[in-house]
């Protein structure tokens, strides 16, 4: 009978807790949400990029880069390398850190959406004074009480202030989400970019040691017709000059290119002691890349959605800003069991409760909620303007590196006749001077002219490889903002989430 009666008790102040949540349900429901409604801001879109023209794109199969965009250069050491990025890149895991940040906000700001319960359980043996003033009934006795007392507090919603704050917070998940994916794409960017200029050395390094090799074989000759008085030792000396000049540029390349090493050694997340990348020199040229259209960029660079996001968020915090206009609505709900025995603790006679709403309503603050107000609109119309700029680099980003792999192509063709042409100059000079026509300061001449284009030739491949990476970061890399997601604060993974 005791286990039923304490039973119904607690039943009984359990539905009086109700009836309070029940009334601030529907104060909540019936709220309004101040601030202005969140439309993306207009930009200036252009219907093609002007720098496209007759560049070569890809084949109207292959209009998406893909998530794995390097596997485009069919390198497998550049694949094999991009593979350890996600797993062990110390930027990206600090992007991912913070990401988890952004979410655990978001879940405490919607921590408001619901009422705050605390609990003080409490025993304590007391004694009054005999000599206590204004009561002779109670002096000098000595009792026991036994609390058990439950607070509900919640704050009704009236105004929005909580979903606008919960709004805002979710939209700067969503930008920390778009900003992990920014930091992704920049560091297998910047991977295959210090990869392919290592690459571009080694090509560099080879011609110039196949070069050091034909110049020994020069100066083994000129030292024979030397021997022989059909040269002289001046021209011995231009020779040797020539080689050890060569060979010095040979071992120069080896600075820059262990740089370049260590580099994609920290970015694949080890010490560059532990790290070697064979040589392999670079040979193939980029493949086409497909651009697409200027206002497929919005939604495929995670900048720019990152930007919005954040544009999305500032909208909301007007409505923040507009709801401290309004006064403070609380529900206060109170109840428990106090007793002095331990034995009729949780009796129904021993239930103590309160209930009633409050509210707070500021009267003069000397103009704060409007300075705050201001600082709200004026924090929107920045995250616009940045937007704005953010999507106009965009632009910039795609018509550079697409002015610059067309420019470049064009630029390896004549640059390759001018090889051509170098080689044909050498080959008569060596001619000319085997002959007895000329001194063998022409053969260095041609030399020199040989070997420059050529390295010229190495190093606009190499470039062409670079503005390829860049061009391709400039897309977004194959992202799309569909891969943000919708709910962070209960999503581990990135969801879809559509716009």
């Amino acid at each position: 009978m005791n286990f039923r009666r304490h039973r119904n008790a607690a039943i009984q102040l359990y539905k009086r807790g109700l009836v309070g949540v029940g009334l601030a349900s529907a104060l909540f429901i019936a709220g309004c949400t101040v601030g202005p409604k969140y439309n993306r801001p207009a930009v200036e879109v252009p219907p093609s990029y002007k720098e496209a023209g007759d560049w070569k794109a890809a084949q109207p199969n292959d209009q998406n880069l893909g998530g794995a965009w390097w596997e485009m250069f069919q390198d497998r050491q550049l694949n094999a390398l991009e593979a350890q990025v996600n797993v062990s890149n110390q930027n990206l895991k600090a992007a991912e850190a913070q990401y988890t940040q952004a979410r655990a906000l978001l879940r405490y700001q919607r921590a408001d959406f619901f009422p705050t319960v605390a609990t003080g359980p409490s025993a304590t043996r007391n004694r009054i004074s005999s000599h206590r003033p204004a009561s002779t009934v109670t002096n000098g006795i000595t009792y026991n009480d036994f609390q058990i007392p439950f607070e509900l507090s919640y704050q009704i919603d009236l105004w929005g202030r909580v979903r606008r704050t919960v709004e805002s917070s979710r939209d700067q998940a969503q930008a920390s989400a778009a900003d992990l994916a920014a930091v992704n794409l920049s560091m297998h960017a910047q991977l295959a970019l210090f990869y392919f200029q290592a690459r571009t050395l080694d090509a560099e390094e080879q011609l110039l040691n196949s070069t050091v090799t034909q110049y020994e074989q020069a100066l083994q000759l000129i030292e024979n017709r030397f021997a022989g008085g059909l040269a002289s030792d001046l021209e011995v000396e231009q020779a040797r000059t020539q080689l050890e000049t060569t060979r010095a540029q040979a071992i120069d390349v080896g600075v820059t290119r262990a740089q370049y090493e260590h580099a994609v050694a920290v970015l694949v997340g080890k010490p560059p002691a532990s790290f070697s990348l064979a040589p392999l020199p670079l040979t193939m040229p980029p493949p086409p890349i497909p651009v697409g259209l200027p206002s497929d960029l919005l939604e495929r660079r995670p900048d720019i959605a990152a930007a919005e996001r954040l544009m999305a968020s500032a909208n909301a915090q007007i409505g923040v800003a507009k709801a401290a206009y309004y006064p403070l609505v609380n529900l206060g709900i109170g109840g428990g069991f106090e007793s002095g025995s331990i034995t009729t603790l949780l009796s129904g006679p021993s239930i103590l409760w309160s209930a009633g709403p409050s509210a707070l309503f500021t009267v003069l603050d000397v103009g704060r909620r409007r300075a705050a107000s201001d600082q709200a609109v004026a924090a929107y119309d920045q995250a616009v303007a940045n937007y704005r700029q953010t999507v106009l680099t965009g632009f910039q980003q795609v018509e550079d590196n697409v002015a610059a792999l067309r420019i470049l192509e064009h630029e390896a063709q004549v640059q390759n006749t001018a090889v051509i042409a170098a080689d044909k100059y050498l080959s008569l000079a060596n001619t000319r001077y085997t002959g007895g026509v000329t001194s063998y300061l022409e053969v260095t001449t041609a030399q020199s002219a040989a070997l420059s284009d050529q390295v010229t030739a190495v190093n606009i491949l190499g470039r062409r490889m670079v503005d390829a990476v860049l061009l391709v970061q400039a897309l977004g890399g194959g992202w799309n903002s569909s891969e943000l997601p919708q709910r962070p604060e209960c999503c581990g993974k990135l969801t879809s989430i559509s716009r």
